[in-house]
């Protein structure tokens, strides 16, 4: 047994010994501060406020830099000046803030400051366009879940900052989602930072780019980010307003209307196929408007889509016509309370023309159809003469002014001959 024992081991030459898993991992653990110490040098040398330097030396230092490896630790200095650990506390390690970072924007915030260091980050990721990824993906969503954890104004230039990469499109909306914590949503840090970042980004473009580019980044509903004793429409609509971006209120309130709208239609429909008497239907539309109203002319059009809805076309093709008429005839007595004014009649000329339009079968009925109407006291000579002179709509419109002329101009000979007996 000794003599074996002492036998030498067979030598390993030419060949790697692995390192024990826990020992590489704590190793790692450190490569993040290597990677910061070496990116600081590079930046170290250019003079503040020297933009374009600093864009020359990121760009460089991606040359000898493992940029895709440590794409998060490069994201954490540029943005908020150091290496941030799990909980969202800088690493302690007794570095200083990068020479480098949003960070350093003026206070109070100015946009078109943030917007200077933006630049150095588009020409970065321009260059290097794999960041792009770990920038949206986990570097933004990462600090943001933090975002509590900084200053007023730091909030303000993180916001300010990300506000400007979506606009820019070097992040998208899906970065968002890290704001709907319950941790941020409670105490209205989530509503203040995600106005700072609509208002940043409505600088630059318009409320349906904003609105594309949160449905693309999957955010839903805008009131996620609202405290849940908050989340209503109506709140929604005081705080933006409030904060001076009416065109966000205007925009969600438009999406609440067509959900409504849809309600709307589907049950007006339903309630006409089972044969419910006019004042069971008037009575459902004004519960509907209780719950959120929605403006009068675009109700109007809702009730005229709900019952033209429920029609059996299945008539033979020259009793088309008739049909309409009569089917008018019968919804008139449900329209007639709804139309309270010049505005809303035009409305409801105008859905009724764009409906002609797009369903052929009808199209020649249209001026009988104003007939009915107006003989039903849904629409007035008034509103027929405006909408034939400046109020129609595009569709069909030479078609449709031309079928109404003389219909026009007999309401019109009616009005001088009311004025003559004056």
């Amino acid at each position: 047994m000794s003599q074996q024992s002492a036998a030498p081991k067979p030598s390993l030459q030419g060949v790697r010994i692995k390192a024990r898993k826990g020992a590489v991992k704590a190793h790692a653990k450190h490569e993040p501060s290597i990677f910061r110490d070496q990116l600081y040098k590079h930046l170290e040398t250019v003079p503040e406020g020297d933009f374009d330097s600093f864009a020359t030396k990121l760009v460089q230092a991606g040359s000898t830099l493992e940029f895709l490896k440590y794409a998060d630790a490069l994201f954490e200095i540029v943005l908020v000046g150091g290496l941030i650990q799990p909980g969202g506390s800088y690493v302690d390690d007794g570095a200083p803030t990068s020479p480098f970072t949003i960070f350093s924007a003026k206070e109070p915030v100015e946009v078109d400051d943030v917007k200077r260091y933006i630049e150095v980050l588009n020409k970065l990721i321009r260059r290097y366009k794999y960041l792009q990824k770990p920038l949206e993906e986990s570097s933004l969503p990462g600090l943001l879940q933090y975002i509590h954890r900084w200053s007023p104004a730091q909030k303000d230039k993180l916001s300010t900052a990300t506000g400007l990469l979506m606009s820019q499109g070097l992040a998208n909306a899906s970065c968002l989602q890290s704001l709907t914590k319950d941790h941020l949503v409670k105490n209205d840090v989530s509503v203040s930072v995600v106005t700072t970042i609509f208002r940043c980004y409505l600088l630059d473009q318009s409320m349906d780019h904003l609105s594309g580019t949160l449905k693309r980044g999957g955010i839903k509903d805008i009131l996620a980010f609202f405290p849940p004793n908050r989340r209503s429409a109506k709140l929604l609509d005081e705080h933006f307003k409030k904060e001076g971006l009416p065109q966000v209120a205007e925009w969600y309130a438009k999406k609440q209307y067509a959900v409504v709208k849809e309600g709307i239609v589907s049950e007006l429909k339903e309630l006409s196929d089972h044969g419910e008497p006019p004042e069971a239907i008037i009575a459902a539309i004004h519960s509907k408007q209780e719950e959120l109203p929605l403006p009068e002319t675009e109700l109007i059009q809702c009730i005229w889509q709900g019952l033209i809805a429920s029609v059996d076309w299945s008539a033979r093709p020259d009793q088309i016509e008739g049909l309409a008429l009569r089917e008018v005839g019968k919804f008139s007595t449900i329209l007639e309370p709804f139309c309270k004014g010049p505005k809303i009649e035009v409305a409801l000329i105008n859905v009724v023309q764009v409906y002609c339009y797009e369903d052929t079968r009808i199209m020649k009925a249209f001026p009988q159809i104003l007939k009915v109407l107006y003989n039903k006291d849904c629409i007035t000579d008034q509103a027929i003469i405006y909408w034939y002179q400046k109020g129609s709509k595009p569709q069909g419109r030479q078609h449709f002014l031309k079928s109404t002329e003389a219909l026009v101009k007999f309401l019109q000979e009616q009005e001088s001959d009311d004025d003559d007996d004056e």
